[in-house]
């Protein structure tokens, strides 16, 4: 029942929740995106994720310096059911412009000199298809 009650929490954040359709959308992101699209501070944005990653929902790994987030890849039963209804649930109630905010500013962080960079792993385009 815990495991359950975090999950509950952490999906009862309208940040948390927009997090979520941003990585469902990008598939991995950086903290530093989630700063710039979200506008809100580095600590904010890391314990956000710090929950979701407690309830299961997300996976972390370090690059360098940089952390990044993804959508679990072997959730548990109960994470794996909500991961399954959320792209429905979500559709059409993400905030306006947010995803476009997301193209923009990780087509910026290709620029030289950005102090924030694409993930290796991903490069700019992400995974698709959250919307």
């Amino acid at each position: 029942m815990r495991t359950l009650t975090r999950v509950f929490k952490a999906l009862a954040d309208q940040t948390r929740l927009q997090m979520l359709g941003l990585l469902l959308e990008a598939g991995e992101l950086c903290v530093c995106d989630f700063v710039a699209v979200l506008q809100i501070t580095q600590s904010k944005a890391s314990r956000h994720l710090r929950h979701l990653v407690d309830a299961g929902l997300l996976d972390d790994r370090r690059e360098a310096v940089w952390v990044y987030f993804r959508i679990s890849a072997e959730p548990g039963p109960a994470q794996a059911r909500v991961l399954e209804v959320l792209p429905a649930v979500l559709a059409g109630r993400m905030p306006a412009g947010l995803f476009e905010r997301l193209a923009a500013w990780r087509e910026s962080k290709e620029r030289p000199g950005s102090g924030c960079r694409v993930s290796a792993a991903t490069g700019a385009a992400g995974r698709g298809g959250g919307r």
